[in-house]
């Protein structure tokens, strides 16, 4: 149990300094900052995949399931913004 308290005091210390990071870059920075979360992303589905691959409790494999879950809606969501802005600079 001392484990899963670890791991929340880690995820919101994470959650607060990304948070206060991402508000102090510039607005023409947001898209390559895009690009490194959805390579962050892709190394939580790994990671979250891992998880399930081996012996856990239903406590890890609920909060596996949850980063599962955000990463691959943050990915998802990084590829159809990134299609949208592309589609800007095609001639019509």
């Amino acid at each position: 149990m001392a484990d899963i308290g670890l791991m929340l005091v880690v995820f919101l210390l994470a959650f607060v300094t990304g948070y206060l990071l991402i508000l102090r870059v510039p607005q023409m920075l947001h898209t390559p900052l895009m690009s490194m979360t959805n390579a962050i992303s892709a190394v939580t589905i790994l990671a979250a995949l891992l998880l399930f691959a081996s012996e856990t409790t239903a406590v890890e494999k609920l909060f596996g399931a949850a980063a599962l879950a955000t990463a691959a809606f943050n990915v998802v969501g990084g590829f159809i913004i990134t299609d949208r802005m592309l589609s800007l600079f095609k001639k019509k």
